[in-house]
């Protein structure tokens, strides 16, 4: 299958492009969020920059969105015709909880795939097709040495989002040890007052990343409200104890044992000091979590749900249009009346 797909969350398309299809991925001169083509990663040739421009001659099966006004976009780029389309909802809600409605609520001409169950409960998106995949990671394998008495986070834009991510709680941390965040716009934490106890080391690619997270004793995870971190499911994959605020989505993947879980921010620092204090009961408590995490997010079973929900839509396109239909077998989305 070709699919048409921007290059917007990094870590998402990270693992999605690990699939058997061909991406075709805007690309522009200018390498911004309308045309960042690869952005440096390193994909296998089956992730095609593409020219907008030359979307129009390309055969493309199938077009995965991850923000609402490409839908538009895509359209225009394709010359009007009409192709399938999966919309992936990356984000909880931030409006008129519990009622936000969802900005392709009640349509037939797309499926919406939101990347957590909380996503999927929280927005009202009416009688629009959903599903859910919820989010696989390549596997960086268990690097865990928690040599150093530091911990680590990984927040982009710490502190222009602030309370949504919980940087306002990270000193707390700090105060047991120093927390060393990754991530862009992090050089703007010095300016918070902090001093040591919130170091920020900037936006490090990956691989480097990984390697330094699983060098800190264990990992923070203080945000309030988002669908599920990236950064925490790889972290538990590096087998590295974790310190979770266990809002949206968050106790679906991490067990009490992987670290520590709660709405108690006063316990989680409490743990803090046990990880730091018991350098073999934080390795312990990594391991349960690296177990954990390749239980639910393991990549195999990430793009096998993607594999299936691809084939569903576009068979269900192909006997709306009046086409001969193909991969009749997949599982079906359920519908949503609200």
């Amino acid at each position: 299958m070709r699919i048409l797909v921007w290059h917007v969350h990094g870590g998402w398309m990270d693992a999605f492009v690990r699939g058997p299809h061909e991406y075709l991925i805007p690309t522009t001169p200018a390498r911004d969020g309308w045309g960042l083509g690869r952005g440096g990663r390193n994909w296998g040739t089956n992730a095609v920059e593409i020219a907008p421009e030359d979307v129009a001659d390309a055969e493309v099966d199938l077009v995965v969105l991850q923000r609402p006004e490409e839908l538009e976009v895509a359209r225009e780029l394709l010359g009007g015709r009409d192709v399938p389309v999966v919309f992936v909802e990356h984000n909880a809600p931030r409006i008129d909880v519990p009622d936000s409605l969802h900005p392709f609520r009640d349509r037939d001409d797309v499926t919406i795939a939101h990347v957590t169950h909380w996503n999927a409960l929280m927005w009202d998106c009416g009688s629009t097709r959903t599903t859910v995949v919820e989010h696989g990671v390549v596997d960086p394998g268990p690097l865990y040495t928690g040599e150093l008495e530091r911990f680590g986070a990984v927040i982009n834009e710490p502190v222009r989002r602030n309370r949504v991510v919980g940087t306002d709680l990270l000193p707390r941390f700090g105060a047991v040890a120093p927390v060393d965040v990754f991530g862009m716009g992090t050089e703007k934490l010095d300016g918070l007052g902090h001093g040591d106890l919130l170091v920020g080391l900037g936006d490090v690619k990956p691989d480097p990343m990984h390697a330094a997270l699983a060098q800190r004793r264990a990992y923070v995870h203080a945000n309030r409200w988002t669908s599920l971190g990236l950064s925490l499911i790889e972290s538990m994959h590096m087998a590295m104890p974790v310190l979770v605020l266990a809002t949206t989505d968050a106790a679906r993947t991490v067990p009490a044992e992987a670290g520590a879980i709660g709405t108690d921010v006063e316990e989680l620092v409490r743990a803090s000091r046990t990880l730091l204090d018991d350098p073999d009961e934080a390795r312990r408590r990594g391991l349960v979590a690296r177990e954990a995490v390749l239980a639910r997010h393991a990549l195999p079973r990430f793009l096998a749900d993607w594999d299936e929900l691809l084939d569903d839509v576009r068979s269900r396109h192909r006997s709306r249009t009046g086409t001969a239909t193909a991969g009749a077998g997949a599982a079906a989305p359920q519908g949503r009346s609200n």
